[in-house]
């Protein structure tokens, strides 16, 4: 289990410099797409930089599925530098001095947001199964509540790569009136057969460990820790290419010969139970499952009968930037194309650009120098265009 973070003060309080908890009172109850209803509401967030005079400043940059709020900031259970550490600093796409930073775990989470390792006002024990399923809509809407709270009427950018990429199309559909500006890198406007498939294993694997016992381990003091690496291990997988996994492992041993054995002989094998192991002592397993449930359930175009391009009927004012990767096979070029067309059929402005690169979905994690290059060039125009430069 993840530490939570500390409870800063609520609606009512002073906004905590770089961030903390954000509480909200039970009579404000986040309404949920299933019909249900969460309260009282926590949300963890980390801000950078300083909140301008005219509040047009501020960018929410959203997570990925194992990702949290700690953008920039030593994660407390790992001590590992942020998941955009590289991006945001001095002079980076995104730029403290100039920019007030937002970024806030994903409700459903397990670093200090409210989710299924959250204790049940109406129990007194943590909510396992009996957490209500959550959907991408509903962590934007609650990101909106929190972004109401803060005294910001309009964000100068929503930016996010993969389930992060959803939710800043989720915003576009959802309150385009908030939204000056957005970039959606690696991600796609549904979910596909074939990534529902994957996070199915991922979950039966947690589902099978006999220390899940029903989504109640919490209380039993107990982890289902195997099920969970197993399905770390698999999800992995897809978030590289074929051409990366062959450059940094090939069919490298880690020793001399082979064990003649089920022991990780090759580095790969090495490299996959590593990520599972680590990926345990920073994630709820119960999270694990609420969250890629939100993701496939992920379809922006469903309440619109199917056409996408409606989504985005009210977001003509925004400026949209969206960025492929060309090996990413999770979330594949076509499938930001699709998003592209729907974006210009609504009339709206978009540019979009596919990165080549061997290094698949994890591209936008890692050291992509054009990928930095076109981030800073699209949100330094937009500054411009908002008065900011």
């Amino acid at each position: 289990m993840t530490a939570q973070a500390p409870i800063s003060a609520g609606i009512d309080g002073a906004m905590p410099i770089g961030g903390g908890t954000w509480r909200f009172p039970a009579n404000r109850p986040l309404r949920l797409d299933s019909g249900a209803t969460l309260a009282p509401l926590e949300i963890a967030y980390k801000t950078y930089g300083a909140l301008n005079e005219a509040k047009t400043n501020a960018v929410l940059v959203c997570h990925a599925l194992t990702g949290d709020q700690h953008l920039a900031s030593t994660h407390p259970v790992t001590g590992k530098p942020g998941w955009w550490d590289r991006f945001v600093g001095p002079g980076r796409p995104l730029d403290p001095q100039r920019h007030f930073i937002i970024c806030t775990n994903v409700v459903g989470g397990c670093m200090g947001t409210t989710g299924p390792a959250s204790t049940d006002p109406a129990t007194g024990a943590p909510y396992g199964l009996k957490f209500p399923v959550i959907t991408i809509a509903d962590m934007v809407r609650a990101q909106a509540m929190l972004i109401e709270d803060l005294g910001i009427e309009t964000l100068f950018a929503a930016v996010g790569g993969s389930m992060g990429g959803m939710q800043v199309l989720q915003w576009a559909a959802d309150y385009p009136e908030k939204l000056f500006s957005a970039v959606v890198i690696a991600a796609a406007a549904r979910h596909s057969a074939q990534n529902i498939a994957f996070h199915e294993v991922g979950r039966q694997a947690i589902m099978a460990d006999p220390n899940w016992m029903s989504g109640a381990y919490l209380s039993a003091g107990v982890r289902p820790e195997k099920g969970l690496a197993v399905a770390r291990m698999a999800a992995h997988i897809t978030y590289l290419s074929e051409q990366a996994l062959q450059r940094k492992f090939g069919r490298e041993l880690q020793r001399d010969g082979l064990s003649w054995g089920f022991d990780a002989d090759f580095q790969v094998e090495s490299y996959l139970r590593h990520q599972g192991t680590s990926f345990v002592d920073r994630f709820d397993a119960n999270s694990y499952l609420y969250i890629t449930r939100a993701l496939d359930y992920f379809d922006l175009a469903g309440r619109y009968g199917g056409v996408l391009a409606e989504a985005f009927m009210k977001a003509r004012h925004v400026k949209f930037c969206v960025l492929s990767f060309s090996s990413d096979w999770l979330y594949p070029t076509p499938e930001s194309r699709d998003v592209v067309r729907a974006l210009n059929g609504a009339g709206c402005r978009a540019s979009f650009a596919e990165i080549q690169t061997d290094k698949g979905h994890d591209a936008f994690f890692l050291d992509e120098p054009l990928l930095d290059q076109t981030l800073k060039g699209f949100l330094h125009a937009q500054a411009q265009a908002r008065g900011l430069a």
